[in-house]
């Protein structure tokens, strides 16, 4: 694993969600930080500082549900040969592409689904819960907030490409063509 640099109270939260891309998504779950303009934080905030604007939060006991998160994050994460792997054994394989209609027409995974109002009511509503399902974004920015409301939707056994279709682009699938959003 590669070593986080030092985080702390007087670090800024632009410190802390470059360490832990997830903190923003954890800080919102667990204590109602960070998810609107309500409850938002500026990138040059403290640590401390959005601790004690939300009702004198403790420090040390956000960062350690930030890490603890982070923790959690990280398992969720399949790099490109495992998902490689598990789909040479289970060509059906669940597979939910969360990018735009235009990303996916130019570069997709054989296989994966583009998501849609009409494909998220058959996920939540017939697929088994416990089945792998694994998200698939641009570069792995955004497939673990979309993780984490499956997850907590009910299904039990949902993934992330780590580094999305960009990184199966490079390591598993040099054909399919990558990209940049301006």
């Amino acid at each position: 694993m590669i070593p986080t640099p030092y985080i702390g109270g007087a670090s800024t939260m632009a410190e802390v969600l470059a360490a832990f891309p997830g903190a923003q998504r954890a800080l919102f779950r667990k204590y109602h930080v960070g998810g609107c303009s309500s409850c938002g934080f500026q990138q040059e905030e403290t640590l401390a500082q959005v601790c004690v604007r939300n009702n004198n939060l403790d420090v040390t006991e956000v960062l350690a549900h930030i890490q603890s998160s982070h923790e959690l994050d990280a398992r969720m994460l399949l790099k490109p040969k495992e998902l490689a792997g598990l789909r040479a054994h289970n060509p059906a394989l669940r597979m939910l592409d969360i990018r735009s209609r235009e990303e996916y027409e130019a570069a997709r995974i054989e296989g994966s689904l583009l998501i849609s109002q009409e494909l998220m009511q058959e996920v939540m509503g017939r697929w088994p819960k416990e089945e792998l399902v694994v998200i698939i974004d641009h570069a792995g920015g955004q497939a673990a907030d979309a993780a984490a409301y499956f997850l907590g939707h009910g299904l039990t056994n949902v993934r992330v490409l780590q580094g999305g279709i960009d990184a199966w682009s490079l390591e598993v699938d040099t054909t399919i063509p990558r990209y940049r959003l301006a």
